[in-house]
């Protein structure tokens, strides 16, 4: 008689726990926790795969638009002189290829959500270590990564509304509310309900994952968060008053 041992090694991708965590967050985070493993990368394929899918309907309709002679004015268009406005209409017609509007955006996106979760899971796991935390590296970028699936929401049904609306997306968030600050309406371009949703999420994960109280892990995120966003919005606002082009992507 031939004993076998059969040693069941977890999978790689658990999809499964996307709509776990965005519905039972302290359950399903307190789960992952505990594992110890670095299991994010179901949620960064989530994500990016989410935001290419944004950008591509979005290049869609940006396209579609501009064969129809429709393209976006500036905020403060009406106090550009002619010259300048002529020169901007040229510059907007020599960006209407595919590598403008789908590679550019599309490796651009990318760039951020990556890039955006290393950066905050970094300084979450310095700001953690400040405050107290016993946590690692690793499970502050797996947390990072499985807290930020409400940007996957967020993504879905910006795709659902501009295949329903038939045009891209002009004021993400609450820049709608902003004309003259260009800083401003950067700043409120991220702020919405899922930036909050996030927030709550990297809060429960990481006062689980790194033994956190409860104030001190708030205290973390927020501070952390609240750089991040600022630090964004400021780029964005330059880039955006450079070129007339508004960074719509959060980095995280």
């Amino acid at each position: 008689m031939t004993q076998t041992t059969e040693n069941k090694q977890p999978a790689r991708f658990q999809f499964a726990r996307i709509l776990e965590t965005l519905l039972q967050p302290k359950r399903t985070l307190g789960l992952i926790a505990g594992e110890g493993r670095a299991t994010w990368q179901t949620p960064m394929l989530a994500l990016s795969v989410s935001s290419a899918l944004s950008v591509i309907v979005s290049g869609y309709f940006t396209a579609r638009a501009a064969m129809m002679g429709e393209m976006p004015l500036p905020r403060d268009w009406q106090w550009w002189t002619p010259e300048m406005q002529d020169n901007y209409m040229r510059a907007q017609q020599s960006m209407q290829g595919p590598v403008f509007t789908y590679i550019i955006p599309l490796v651009g996106a990318l760039l951020g959500v990556w890039l955006g979760w290393l950066i905050l899971g970094g300084l979450l796991h310095l700001g953690s270590t400040v405050f107290g935390g016993r946590g690692s590296m690793q499970s502050a970028l797996t947390i990072t990564g499985w807290a930020s699936l409400p940007f996957l929401v967020r993504d879905a049904l910006r795709i659902i509304f501009m295949l329903i609306a038939g045009h891209s997306i002009q004021s993400p968030g609450l820049s709608g509310f902003v004309e003259s600050s260009a800083f401003a309406a950067q700043l409120l371009s991220r702020v919405d309900l899922f930036f909050i949703w996030t927030i709550v999420l990297l809060v429960i994960g990481f006062s689980l994952a790194d033994s956190l109280p409860r104030p001190k892990a708030v205290a973390n995120v927020l501070i952390v968060s609240l750089l991040l966003l600022l630090l964004q919005s400021g780029i964005g606002a330059v880039l955006s008053s450079a070129s007339g082009l508004a960074i719509q992507r959060p980095f995280f």
